[in-house]
């Protein structure tokens, strides 16, 4: 059977208090994140760090920083879309452990 050319994904995760990489673009794929959603799980309100990680250059870029989502809220942390080249990542930090949970869509495309 072929390998399919474009895969669709969806990718969960709780983002820690730690600078931590959420999902990283396959080898030999380029991926398009087509929705980015932060859901704040408790009562309280915080903050989250969304960033886009070039891992050839090593350097990070910050989506939004320090992003404020009130408790029992969500926001979509990305307008449009995000387009991640093989390797490199995107990453998350929250202000505390346990209470936040990303939800990203993704698509993945075979490189030619």
């Amino acid at each position: 059977m072929a390998t399919p050319l474009n895969v669709f994904r969806t990718y969960t995760s709780v983002i820690t208090s730690d600078n931590d990489i959420i999902y990283t673009a396959p080898e030999n794929n380029t991926a398009i994140v087509l929705m980015a959603q932060i859901s704040n799980v408790t009562a309280n309100t915080g903050t989250v760090t969304f960033a886009h990680y070039n891992a050839t250059a090593n350097t990070e870029t910050e989506l939004v920083k320090d992003y404020e989502i009130p408790g029992n809220d969500a926001s979509s942390v990305i307008t449009g879309k995000l387009v991640i080249q093989e390797n490199d990542s995107v990453k998350g930090q929250a202000s505390a452990n346990d209470s936040f949970k990303i939800t990203l869509s993704i698509l993945e495309s075979l490189n030619a």
